[in-house]
C-alpha cells in the first residue's frame, strides 16, 4: 500500500469487515468519511469520540495535532471535552523540544476550552520524527448529532474558507527557506498564517443551529476527497462547480512550484456542510467573520460530479494526498 489514507476497498474488505463486536451503547460505527463515533450513556446526552495521528507535517504538530481531533468532534456537533495524546518520539529527540511541543498543545487546548486528560509518551526505533496521535472526547445533545452520512437530496453544498489551506501552511513552514528563494515575503508570509484557521469548532456550532445536517472536516485528500466521502457515506450524488471553490493565491502558486493539485491537499480548516438553504447559513457564517461559499448540490443517484465551464467529469475516491507528493 502507498503513503496516506488506505484505499476505500482496502478499508471495507481489511479493516471494517474485522470489526464484528457490537454493544448495544454503540450508536455510530465506522463507515468511510464517518470521523467520529458516539455512544449512548443516557436518553439526550452523547458521549463523542475520535482519534487522529499527526504524521505528514514536521514544524507545528502539536497545534495541528489538537485542532485536527477537535475538528473531528466540532464536524459532529459535540462540544470538545478533553484529549489524550500519545506522542512517539525518535532516539536522541532532545527535552526541550518535547516541552516546546507540550507547550503548543496547551496553548492550542486552552484558546479551544479543552483538557489533556491523559496519554502516553516514549522514545522509539519504530520512527524517525515525532508522531502524534491523539484520541478526542467530547459531548452532544443526541437531537444535535451531525453525521458526515447525513447529506439529502437536494441540499447545497457549502465549503468553509480555502481549498489547501492547511497544507499550504504545512508546506511552507517545512520548506520556508527554499520557498524564500523563489517567491516573495508577503506571499510565503500569507501562507504560513493559513495556519491560524485550522480550527472548525466556530462555524460548526453555527452550522448546527441553522439547519446542518452532514458536516465533513476537510483532511486527507483535500475536499474532493472530502466531497467524495460525504457521497458515499450518505448515498448520495453530488454536483459541484470547480470556479465555485475558493483557493488563495499563494496555495495556487506554491501548488504550482510543486507541480501539485490544490484540490487534493489536506485542508483542515476547511468544511463541507449540507442544509436545505445554503444561502442563509452562508450569511450566518459570513457575519461570524467565517468565509464560506456555496459549491455545489446534492443529487439524487450516485455519480459524483465536478463542473469546469461545460466540461462535466467524475470525482474518483481519494488517493494518496498530494502533500507526501512533497515531503517524500
Amino acid at each position: 500500500m502507498k503513503l496516506g489514507k488506505v484505499p476505500e476497498t482496502v478499508l471495507k474488505r481489511s479493516v471494517f469487515k474485522q470489526i464484528q463486536n457490537r454493544r448495544d451503547e454503540v450508536i455510530v460505527r465506522p463507515n468511510v468519511g464517518e470521523d467520529c463515533s458516539a455512544i449512548k450513556f443516557d436518553k439526550d446526552e452523547l458521549c463523542v469520540v475520535s482519534t487522529d495521528p499527526i504524521t505528514g507535517a514536521i514544524n507545528d504538530i502539536g497545534n495541528l495535532a489538537v485542532n485536527i481531533t477537535v475538528n473531528d468532534l466540532a464536524s459532529s456537533g459535540a462540544e470538545p471535552i478533553g484529549i489524550l495524546i500519545t506522542l512517539l518520539l525518535p532516539d536522541g529527540f532532545p527535552e526541550e523540544d518535547l516541552r516546546k511541543i507540550m507547550q503548543d498543545i496547551n496553548k492550542q487546548c486552552e484558546v479551544l476550552n479543552v483538557e489533556v486528560i491523559g496519554g502516553h509518551t516514549e522514545v522509539t526505533n519504530a520512527v524517525v520524527k515525532p508522531v502524534i496521535s491523539v484520541t478526542g472526547i467530547g459531548k452532544a445533545n443526541k437531537e444535535k448529532l451531525v453525521l458526515t452520512g447525513k447529506a439529502q437530496v437536494g441540499q447545497d453544498i457549502i465549503l468553509t474558507k480555502w481549498a489547501g489551506l492547511e497544507g499550504t501552511a504545512i508546506i511552507t513552514k517545512d520548506n520556508e527557506e527554499d520557498l524564500r528563494r523563489h517567491f516573495n515575503s508577503n506571499l510565503i508570509n500569507d501562507a504560513i498564517k493559513l495556519g491560524e484557521y485550522i480550527s472548525v469548532l466556530e462555524e460548526s456550532k453555527i452550522a448546527v443551529k441553522h439547519g446542518a445536517t452532514s458536516m465533513h472536516d476537510v483532511t486527507e485528500g483535500g475536499v474532493f476527497g472530502a466531497l467524495w466521502e460525504v457521497a458515499a457515506c450518505s448515498n448520495v450524488g453530488l454536483e459541484v462547480s470547480l470556479d465555485k471553490i475558493p483557493v488563495k493565491q499563494e496555495t495556487i502558486e506554491i501548488c504550482e512550484y510543486y507541480n501539485i493539485n490544490p484540490y487534493k491537499l489536506i485542508s483542515s480548516g476547511c468544511m463541507l456542510i449540507t442544509t436545505y438553504d445554503g444561502k442563509v447559513l452562508v450569511d450566518k457564517l459570513k457575519e461570524a467573520g467565517i468565509t464560506a461559499t456555496v459549491i455545489g448540490k446534492i443529487v439524487k443517484g450516485k455519480d459524483k460530479i465536478v463542473i469546469q465551464s461545460d466540461t462535466r467529469r467524475a470525482l474518483t475516491p481519494p488517493k494518496t494526498d498530494e502533500l507526501y507528493k512533497v515531503i517524500s
